[in-house]
């Protein structure tokens, strides 16, 4: 499941629930609802949509969260729903990514700009208000997000070396789970935001690149392609995705190769 998704089927229980009696108020919700990394408790998402909407019900935020998360619990990857703090809904999904990852690999690759290294630190500096620099070495932010995107095409080109394929699928460890979360909110941003959400990015998909080889991307060795290894492979295609679509959005190159 998609934030986008997920953000649909949050809207949809709320509706639900006034449309069969369980909560009164407006029958539709805000247009957009908003989801954020939980500030309480352990889960993939969080919503605040029953604090926002509870003084509409006259009831408190935690009981309207309650009918929410009710509904939710029976949605189809959602493994779990709980009530936090006030009356957040923290939501846990069943594929932790797998369907973001999937869904970022189906949109069709952004036809990147031409490299021009003096636009695109004219363009980064203009954004970040950082001093325009040319420095291609890891000090430079902009460096970074452009070698990582680099770093994914020579993936998919030694993948497909090794007769290996990107298969989305669940992965638990932390590097991982902070890159996915990452690519989850990078839809969501715009301008300078978006530069400094990129720079993130990178910076994680760099700590899932250089991990322990029994954490590798690729197989290492003789080591046989397994599930772990296609799935991490498709975290870096769509880590790749996301950045070059990003740089494109903010009018600098997404080299192949640097």
């Amino acid at each position: 499941m998609t934030p986008a998704q997920l953000s649909r089927t949050v809207r949809h229980a709320w509706s639900r629930a006034v449309a069969e009696g369980a909560l009164p108020g407006p029958a539709e919700p805000p247009d957009r609802v908003t989801l954020r990394r939980p500030p309480h408790g352990d889960a993939d998402y969080a919503s605040n949509l029953a604090l926002r909407l509870a003084a509409g019900t006259g009831r408190p935020a935690a009981e309207v969260a309650a009918v929410l998360r009710d509904r939710l619990a029976a949605e189809p990857g959602i493994a779990r729903v709980e009530v936090c703090g006030p009356g957040f809904l923290n939501i846990t999904l069943v594929d932790r990514g797998v369907g973001l990852v999937a869904a970022l690999l189906a949109r069709p690759r952004p036809a990147t700009l031409p490299e021009d290294p003096a636009r695109d630190a004219a363009r980064w500096a203009a954004l970040t208000g950082e001093p325009p620099t040319f420095a291609r070495r890891p000090s430079s932010p902009l460096f970074r997000v452009q070698y990582a995107r680099a770093r994914t095409v020579a993936l998919r080109e030694g993948a497909r070396a090794l007769g290996l394929t990107a298969r989305p699928g669940a992965l638990s460890g932390a590097a991982e789970e902070v890159l996915t979360a990452l690519l989850a909110d990078a839809a969501r941003l715009a301008d300078a935001a978006l530069a400094r959400h990129l720079v993130k990015t990178a910076d994680a998909f760099f700590d899932v690149l250089y991990a322990p080889p029994q954490r590798s991307v690729l197989p290492v060795g003789d080591e046989k392609p397994g599930a772990a290894h296609r799935a991490r492979l498709a975290l870096a295609e769509a880590t790749g995705a996301v950045l070059a679509g990003g740089l494109t959005q903010l009018g600098i190159s997404a080299p192949d190769h640097l």
